[in-house]
């Protein structure tokens, strides 16, 4: 028992000691590779000095720098259901409109997460969309995803109850689960399955009456002809309706405040900011911290993201390394470690949505389900094209150099003069690779880039662009 006692109290002292150091270049490589994507030498280098309270608070203070909209989703909202009383021509010049916005809207976020001062707050943005799903396949409006992005980002690190709600009136979220279709005497079930099972609950922890009474409470919620939130009293079942055993006259917004208080809830949320960050493989002791964290704050997001960023277990060597960077972490962090400049962006929106990650475009209601999922032989032989090509002595794209822009099969194959214009982007990246290689002051490139130890040998150290080539084609850059 005595050395029961001093193993407690010894572990508990290590503990304290490593919160209050600093943090070092390699935790605070993978602190900033974690919470945002990637991170040029110099943020490492000044995160590096950081305690990991320090560090995190850093990362939840908004400091703002979102970059002006795309100046079409000011006008007149086009309801989608229109579309059928026009003629064919118009159609077919609104289709293709809407194609080319869905284009510009991606490379307008892709830019986002590139320059942000805000790491943290546009990965949550992502977080957020990839739990909130709505896709522009079936809202119809590039227009309505992207204010459900502004909405997204400026609750990303805020309070989820409040997050909860407004996603809930929101017009992409209205079109996408057809709530904006859910009528008295016929409700449509759609939202209330997915706001139990995918947004708060989880699987088991709801019936199939409760789908079919909390689908009554939302009856009557529908957009105006200008694309708002807007309730329609008389299409509303307000008669007494029973969810989770209890009986009154629910209204949609009572029904998700009954669902904040189940501890469920939090539980789901924790699991999934786990999933995110940490590891595949879920702590049920620290998912419950975490989870915990989320319920005595009454859901603020910075407080659970603060019990998560500063426990030993996000910082322990057996969770580096084990997730697979997704499209958008690959391609993102990689220009942003290498502070490649980047005139155009055209070609990383193809790139990511060829490796399987279309922004404001998810698979399904369930979204990316990532992990390694997000590698086959395909999607791999594509990754490692575009990394061999970003670090050729020519940056020219040739045939070779990135295939995958050609494919006719992707349901985002652009168009010729698109196409031809990703090439041209693709040839007027620059990297200084001497330079970064300086940067470094002697630390092995190795260090610097890969979670984990290479799979293959690479030779010297500092030896150039050809290592630093080998080092981005190895497995292990492929994991975070």
């Amino acid at each position: 028992m005595k050395h029961l006692i001093a193993g407690l109290l010894m572990t508990g002292w290590m503990t304290m000691a490593a919160a209050a150091a600093p943090l070092g270049a390699d935790d605070a490589r993978h602190l900033l590779n974690r919470a945002g994507f990637g991170a040029s030498l110099a943020e490492v280098e000044t995160f590096s000095r950081l305690t990991r309270a320090q560090a995190t608070e850093r990362l939840l203070t908004v400091r703002g720098g979102v970059l002006p909209e795309p100046g079409w989703v000011n006008e007149p909202y086009f309801p989608p259901g229109r579309f059928g009383t026009l003629d064919a021509e118009t159609r077919t010049r609104l289709q293709a409109e809407r194609i080319e916005r869905g284009f510009v809207l991606r490379e307008w976020w892709l830019r986002q997460m590139l320059v942000t001062p805000d790491p943290l707050r546009e990965r949550m943005t992502l977080f957020w969309h990839n739990h909130f799903v709505s896709g522009l396949q079936k809202v119809l409006s590039p227009q309505l995803m992207y204010r459900q992005n502004v909405l997204l980002r400026e609750q990303a690190l805020g309070n989820f109850g409040t997050l909860l709600h407004a996603v809930a009136r929101d017009p992409a979220m209205l079109r996408y689960l057809d709530s904006a279709f859910n009528r008295k005497g016929r409700p449509n079930e759609n939202f209330a399955r997915e706001l139990m099972e995918l947004f708060t609950l989880g699987e088991g922890h709801y019936t199939e009456q409760d789908v079919k009474e909390v689908a009554r409470a939302f009856t009557g919620w529908s957009l105006s002809p200008e694309g708002e939130f807007m309730f329609r009293p008389a299409l509303h079942d307000d008669g007494p309706k029973t969810v989770f055993g209890r009986e009154g006259n629910f209204t949609g917004e009572q029904v998700l405040d009954l669902l904040l208080e189940r501890p469920e809830t939090a539980t789901l949320i924790a699991r999934k900011l786990w999933l995110e960050f940490v590891s595949p493989q879920p702590a049920p002791a620290e998912v419950a911290r975490i989870a915990a964290a989320l319920r005595s704050s009454g859901y603020d997001i910075r407080a659970a993201l603060r019990v998560l960023f500063n426990s030993d277990a996000f910082y322990a060597p057996a969770n580096r390394g084990v997730l697979v960077k997704s499209p958008v972490d690959l391609v993102v962090g990689t220009l942003r470690q290498f502070e490649f400049e980047v005139p155009d962006v055209l070609p990383f929106v193809i790139a990511t949505a060829q490796f399987g990650q279309v922004l404001f475009a998810p698979p399904n209601v369930k979204g990316w389900p990532g992990g390694e999922l997000w590698i086959n032989a395909t999607t791999l032989l594509q990754r490692k094209q575009l990394l061999d090509t970003l670090f050729q002595d020519r940056l020219a794209m040739g045939a070779a150099g990135m295939g995958m822009m050609a494919a006719a099969t992707s349901p985002l194959a652009p168009a010729a003069a698109r196409q031809a214009r990703a090439r041209l982007a693709l040839g007027q990246l620059r990297f200084d690779s001497a330079a970064w290689l300086q940067r470094l002051n002697g630390m092995p490139p190795a260090r610097a880039l890969l979670a984990v130890a290479p799979v293959h040998a690479v030779a010297g150290t500092n030896a150039g662009l050809d290592e630093l080539r080998a080092l981005v084609l190895d497995p292990a850059y492929q994991l975070k």
